[in-house]
């Protein structure tokens, strides 16, 4: 098999005790957890305590001072144990990097340190209820008076909504400018007029817990703008969206492996007509096809991987990751549910559970065809 060189024996060590921690402190309350349709907030508390929260943020704001290898590391044994609710990967590599790139030196001072302790949760607010991967066609107002914004709208589908404290959100400052027209801001969940809304019922990913959230007259000082100037939202969010795609290509490389091997064991124990399931040719052949696109999944998204590390991913190269790695993480669930017959359909089988959380890869952080679409702009 083709070793993945980017990877040494200290970042092997880590993924053991990620692995472990995962054994130990969340997979024996994930089935809980679905059924309260979030997480507990002692998992994130300890998580933080042993540094798998933030871990590419510089030390002086609570972070490891890692690189995002270790980052990735966190992602793919989430995601290979099936661990849908854990919103880390957002609230570390996505809200936080936000922050560091773009906030001011208070603002880092501040809020870092709390998401690196996961005393505060972080979410980010894109999505609205007629505005999803056309990020320039977002309602949502940030109108200024005086000292401070006056933020009114609402969001849909957002990512740790139930439990965040600190929510990133995208809001117009100019409605009349457009894309020109967007900013970010750094809103915190206690504030006056900010609603969460009900924790959506989804297909799949249950124990995430998945919010609408509403803005009605939030006063939001001028000095939680992002940035510290009206107008540069859109900017800040393209050059972000390559990480973020890369972030779903490690969760769908990672998914489609745990799945490939629970699919092997369950062939080779599994017996039809006095054989085993793995005998018949039909499901050799499956394997060995679905071996073959998971491995060269895996390649590309390590090649993507060593290019962000570099600062070279470019938003092309990332929009065509991101669209072919969830398409290929869909079919290699499908096609192992197949092969466990009626088993795999059944909650209790981690490859149901697989399936039903892998569909929603293919339209979250820009729908494949968006993906397609910026691809073939970029000829």
């Amino acid at each position: 098999m083709i070793p993945r060189t980017l990877f040494d024996a200290d970042l092997d060590g880590f993924r053991d005790s990620v692995r472990k921690f995962l054994e130990q402190e969340a997979v024996p309350h994930h089935a809980q957890w679905e059924k309260d349709g979030q997480v507990s907030r002692e998992i994130w508390q300890k998580a933080g305590e042993l540094g798998f929260l933030c871990p590419a943020m510089p030390e002086a704001y609570g972070g490891a001072g890692a690189d995002f290898r270790y980052s990735a590391v966190i992602m793919e044994e989430v995601s290979r144990a099936g661990l849908s609710g854990l919103g880390w990967a957002l609230h570390s590599d996505i809200v936080a990097p936000y922050i560091l790139n773009y906030g001011s030196d208070e603002q880092k001072d501040y809020y870092l340190p709390r998401l690196a302790r996961g005393e505060m949760i972080g979410a980010i607010a894109m999505t609205e209820p007629g505005a999803g991967s056309d990020l320039q066609g977002v309602k949502t107002t940030a109108i200024r008076q005086d000292n401070h914004f006056l933020l009114n709208g609402s969001k849909t589908f957002i990512t740790n909504g139930q439990m965040a404290d600190l929510v990133i959100v995208v809001a117009k400052t100019d409605p009349k400018e457009g894309a020109k027209g967007t900013s970010l801001f750094l809103v915190e969940t206690a504030w006056e007029g900010f609603e969460k809304g009900q924790n959506l019922n989804k297909v799949g990913m249950k124990a995430q817990d998945t919010s609408e959230l509403f803005f009605q007259d939030v006063k939001v000082p001028a000095t939680h703008l992002l940035g510290g100037r009206e107008g540069q939202g859109f900017l800040q969010l393209m050059q972000e969206l390559p990480a973020e795609r890369l972030q779903v290509a490690l969760a769908a490389v990672a998914a489609a492996e745990a799945a490939w091997e629970w699919t092997l064991t369950y062939v080779k124990d599994r017996k039809a007509f006095n054989k085993p399931v793995i005998a018949f040719q039909n499901t050799r052949f499956k394997m060995a096809e679905m071996k073959a696109e998971i491995t060269a999944a895996r390649v590309f998204t390590d090649r993507c991987l060593e290019l962000h590390l570099d600062r070279k991913l470019d938003i092309p190269t990332a929009a065509m990751l991101k669209q072919w790695t969830t398409d290929i993480q869909c079919k290699v669930m499908d096609e192992c549910v197949q092969l466990h017959g009626g088993y795999g359909y059944m909650w209790e089988y981690p490859i149901a559970r697989a399936w039903a959380d892998s569909r929603v890869q293919r339209i979250y952080a820009g729908t494949n065809e968006i993906m397609k679409e910026i691809v073939a702009r970029s000829f």
